[in-house]
This record gives C-alpha cells, sequence and structure tokens, in this order.
C-alpha cells in the first residue's frame, strides 16, 4: 500500500515545492513508482515536472469539484515512474464551493483512496496557508514533512503548524504522524544557517532529516526549463541533497 506523504508549512518560500519535485523525481530515479499531487493553485509543481497547465482538462480542481475520477486527471512526466495531478488556478475558489459539501475535510482522502495501491509513494504540494485544502491533505495524509527554511523567521510558523498537525490528528486523522523536518536554503557559510539547524535539531532531535538542502545554483534554475534537478544537472548539490533525502525516506520505511 502506497504511503501519502503531505508537505506543508503555511510560510511561503520555504522550498515546498522545489522539495516536492526533487524529492519526487529522485524517489522515481531509485526505482519507486511516485504520483505528486499538486494541491497548490500557483500549480508550480504542474509546471515544474513540464505540465503545461494550458493543455490540461482534468486537474485536481475538477476531481474534487465535479467528481471528475481521479486517473482522467493523472499525467505522466519525463521521468520513468513518476507521474502527477496539476493544479489550476481555480483551486483558489475550490474552498469556498467546499464548504457546502459532507464530510469536507476528506474529500481528498476518498480521492486518493482507489489509486492508493498503483503507487509506493504520493507525495501532496500544499499550497502556504492552513485552508481548507491543506487541511484535506493532512487528513489524507499517513505523514507530514516540514521544509524549514534557515532563517530567522523559520521558526516563528512552526508552532502553529504543529498546532494545526494536532487538532487535525485529534479530530480527523489519528494516524498523521510527522515523516520530518527538512531543513532548505541552507548556507554552511552563514553562522545563522548553522545556528537555526543546532536550534530545529534541539527541538525536534531525531524527527530531523540527516539530508540538508543547500542553496544551489541549478536547483534554482531546473524549475524554468520545466525539470527536476536530477534531469538538468544530475551532479549538482541539488540533485546530490535530494537524493540523500529519498534514500533516507525509503531507509526509514522499511522498518
Amino acid at each position: 500500500m502506497g504511503k501519502i506523504i503531505a508537505l506543508a508549512n503555511q510560510k511561503g518560500g520555504v522550498g515546498k515545492t522545489t522539495t516536492t519535485i526533487n524529492l519526487a523525481a529522485s524517489l522515481a530515479t531509485l526505482e519507486k513508482s511516485v504520483l505528486v499531487i499538486d494541491a497548490d493553485p500557483q500549480a508550480n509543481a504542474s509546471s515544474g515536472l513540464g505540465v503545461d497547465i494550458k493543455e490540461v482538462d482534468c486537474s485536481l480542481y475538477e476531481c474534487i469539484i465535479d467528481h471528475a475520477d481521479i486517473k482522467d486527471a493523472i499525467y505522466t512526466t519525463d521521468i520513468e515512474g513518476l507521474d502527477i495531478v496539476p493544479s489550476h488556478i481555480d483551486l483558489v475558489g475550490a474552498e469556498i464551493e467546499m464548504l457546502k459539501l459532507n464530510s469536507r475535510e476528506k474529500v481528498m482522502s476518498s480521492l486518493l483512496a482507489p489509486i492508493r495501491d498503483d503507487y509506493d509513494y504520493i507525495l501532496i504540494d500544499c499550497s502556504p496557508s492552513l485552508g481548507l485544502i491543506t487541511v484535506n491533505a493532512l487528513t489524507a495524509a499517513d505523514s507530514v514533512i516540514i521544509p524549514v527554511q534557515c532563517e530567522y523567521f523559520a521558526l516563528e510558523g512552526i508552532s502553529k503548524l504543529l498546532n494545526t498537525i494536532k487538532i487535525i490528528k485529534s479530530k480527523l486523522n489519528p494516524k498523521l504522524e510527522i515523516e520530518g523536518f527538512l531543513l532548505t536554503m541552507y548556507d554552511s557559510r552563514l553562522r545563522l544557517a548553522r545556528q537555526i539547524y543546532d536550534e530545529v535539531k534541539r527541538h525536534f532531535q531525531e524527527l530531523v532529516f540527516k539530508a540538508v538542502i543547500q542553496r544551489n545554483v541549478k536547483l534554482s534554475e531546473s524549475p524554468s526549463h520545466g525539470l527536476p534537478v536530477i534531469l538538468y544537472d544530475a551532479d549538482s548539490t541539488g540533485a546530490k541533497n535530494h537524493l540523500s533525502l529519498a534514500k533516507e525516506i525509503i531507509e526509514k520505511n522499511k522498518k
């Protein structure tokens, strides 16, 4: 049975989408079958994996609001074993439309149930908010990866997210666990980055991934080519960091 992992942090610009794209590509490179669910209306994960949003007939929006079959929304990518359910800007309004639905927090859970066995990992890229779509993602997920940017304000938003996870765990999804805290945009030359790493490690200990995502030019460039960094430049630091993360997740889930 596939494992569903949400990537969430209500703070924007912490590297959620970059991590989703490149972790998915790395897992697929390690011969795992992976599905990315782009649950962010900005649809950056979709374009970052080479999907032309204008050509998409069926997206996550149609599945949630029009009850379209999720299998019709699955698109293949340039990496074998990696598929994606793209997003659409209309998803912004979906939260309001969902308010009238019964069990509105469990819509995504029901959507993913029939295809769960088709993949080893399903990664959900959440939007930078704690709205209804993100609540849906956390209710559908087995675990959550929390990307934390190595900068001063990074730790401020974590407590709010942890509180949301706690509420969802107690009311909607008792099996939800924290897969790990992932430090992103790490620059070892900066004392502040090292301080934040130490602080996160002190607070969350074993929950912090050993893999750290360093600042890397190739990692920033690859989305503009619609490619994960492993296809854009396999020897880059960004590609190696995400491959380490993928191996760590596979190893952790063997236990």
